[in-house]
């Protein structure tokens, strides 16, 4: 069960959705927080959710207000990062691209990408989490291949 919960977080790095941040999380977990990425994972999506839904009102006021959204976004690319949330964090600093030079529609079309990238992430790590429990106390966190 091990070995499956080591291929079910490499398959999370080979398929883009974490990188090196999400290691780095884990090297912070000991014995006496043996929960602390969940937790911090948990977090992350309890908050983000409030900037989602911040942005998405953003989006339908007319005219756009860019630097509300590019602030908005802002915050959510520094959360997501912290996590190590790679793809949605492209997907972030693709948003803010499109508030720079001021094209509403390409932020609309990014933003439902980011959604869709965001609630993947979401379902694999509750997976994985729910794996994990049931493996059991997890070893030292290792380097993805």
């Amino acid at each position: 069960m091990n070995r499956q919960l080591a291929n079910m977080k490499q398959s999370l790095y080979d398929q883009g959705y974490l990188d090196e941040q999400f290691v780095q999380l884990e090297e912070l977990q000991d014995d006496a927080n043996p929960n602390f990425v969940e937790e911090v994972v948990t977090l992350y999506f309890r908050d983000s959710a409030r900037l989602i839904q911040n942005i998405e009102q953003a989006l339908e006021k007319t005219p756009l207000d860019f630097t509300k959204l590019d602030s908005y976004m802002h915050q959510f690319k520094g959360s997501s990062s912290s996590i190590g949330a790679k793809k949605v964090k492209f997907e972030s600093t693709q948003f803010r691209d499109y508030c720079r030079i001021g094209s509403g529609e390409c932020c609309k079309k990014t933003f439902q990408q980011l959604k869709k990238e965001y609630a993947t992430l979401k379902k694999k790590l509750e997976l994985y989490f729910q794996f994990a429990r049931q493996v059991g106390p997890i070893e030292k966190a290792c380097r993805p291949k």
